[in-house]
């Protein structure tokens, strides 16, 4: 089936009382028939839902449909996008690891990096940009992944995906791709060589700023048991889970099934039953709100290009943009509706035109159907230092725009009401 079609339909099957919409099973255990059947079920010798920390019937759909639809052979659906990127790591990684980034990442994503991770003894080495060739040199005996948003936020660079999973593949580990801002209706990480995608379902995918969620869905194509000595985990018994040796008894999804048994089911970060309905509900009409926000998006820019308040702009459909001919490559012409700025006067008048909007909402989310305005520096990454911010693609007036299906005449006239009183 076409993408649109799955992502209405995929991963569902009615259940005895002929459902059409997916319903929601709030409930915490399922019964067991007898102690044999208990036993497989927790073994994991046959399917079965037994308690919803672990899965549950309507986060199953969400992740099919996410699996199906990302090209993956398993998918494990967790509380927000922030659990999402630590399971993917804390999943094949542990004390003495390290893992290497490119630098242009979400300032939450930033944060678990630079520090959180380090607390842990888990060192991530931040490559100079997202170039291959600025990457390969961090690469060593103790790294264990690749890690890459593939569309940066807010930087908005398209990393070449296939070369860094050349690379990856050559050094024997594995690409983390966060696909978030592309969503798989624009880009499949999976067909360019990532062995892991990642999800923040809060953005496009819900589309609603109503549900937090995020995803984490398996390549399944990554040869964890070529390399016993570097991934342990998944080639030697698992104690936190009865010594199922992941890479031979799950050798289909054996990171999304490691995923869940160990990370999900001992630190819990569960989506709710109704988060994933509510998310289900966002899924079904991506394709179609992209649509309209990719067209305001490039009516927007138009506008911003040409307006002399403005110094600088950024955004995937420009031609003189740095990436846009990787952007043409891999998004298959399309444009996603995050927009960059700068304000001319630096970052008070930022600031300025941040507090000045009255359609827009101020805050930190995107790919929702409102639109949405943040101020990076001094929000979602005011936390760096200013070589740090340099680093991640934030300058001091950026201004980084969510456009959303409102109509576009009514948003240009916002912006321009907010660059008047900012200058």
């Amino acid at each position: 089936m076409h993408d649109e079609t799955v992502a209405i339909h995929g991963g569902y099957t009615p259940d005895m009382t002929r459902a059409v919409a997916v319903p929601i099973y709030q409930t915490i255990a399922h019964q067991f028939d007898d102690a044999a059947h208990a036993g497989a079920v927790f073994d994991l010798d046959i399917p079965g839902f037994h308690y919803n920390r672990l899965n549950n019937p309507t986060n199953d759909v969400l992740e099919r449909r996410l699996a199906t639809l990302e090209g993956g052979t398993g998918a494990v659906v967790v509380a927000s996008g922030a659990a999402a990127v630590n399971y993917s790591i804390l999943n094949l990684a542990a004390m003495n690891d390290n893992i290497v980034t490119a630098p242009q990442l979400y300032g939450s994503t930033y944060t678990l990096f630079a520090h959180v991770l380090a607390s842990q003894g888990i060192e991530v080495r931040f490559a100079t940009d997202d170039r291959p060739e600025c990457i390969e040199p961090l690469i060593d005996d103790a790294t264990k992944a690749i890690f890459c948003e593939s569309v940066g936020n807010p930087a908005l660079n398209v990393v070449d995906l296939e070369a860094v999973s050349e690379l990856a593949h050559r050094h024997g580990v594995p690409l983390i791709v966060d696909n978030t801002i592309a969503t798989p209706m624009y880009l499949k990480p999976i067909e360019h060589g990532a062995d892991v995608v990642v999800h923040s379902l809060t953005k496009f995918i819900g589309g609603h700023g109503t549900t937090l969620g995020g995803a984490i869905i398996d390549a399944g194509r990554f040869p964890w048991a070529d390399h016993p000595d570097k991934f342990p985990s998944f080639n030697r018994p698992e104690p936190a889970f009865h010594g199922v040796v992941y890479a031979e008894q799950f050798a289909e999804a054996p990171y999304a099934v490691r995923c869940r048994t160990v990370s999900l089911r001992n630190s819990g970060s569960t989506l709710s039953p109704l988060g994933a309905f509510l998310l289900l509900q966002g899924l079904e009409t991506l394709a179609v709100r992209l649509e309209r926000h990719e067209s305001n998006t490039r009516a927007i820019a138009q506008y911003l290009a040409d307006d002399p308040r403005v110094e600088w702009l950024s955004y995937l459909g420009d031609p003189s943009f740095a990436y846009y001919d990787l952007a043409q490559r891999y998004l298959k012409g399309h444009c996603p509706s995050i927009i960059t700025f700068g304000v001319a006067g630096g970052y008070d008048a930022g600031i300025r035109f941040f507090d000045s909007v009255k359609l827009f909402k101020r805050l930190v989310n995107m790919g929702d159907a409102k639109s949405l305005v943040a101020h990076p520096a001094s929000t979602t990454h005011r936390q760096l230092s200013p070589e740090a911010l340099a680093m991640v693609g934030v300058a001091p007036e950026t201004i980084r725009l969510s456009i959303g299906i409102e109509h576009v005449d009514d948003l240009i006239d916002d912006i321009d009401q907010a660059l008047s009183a900012a200058l």
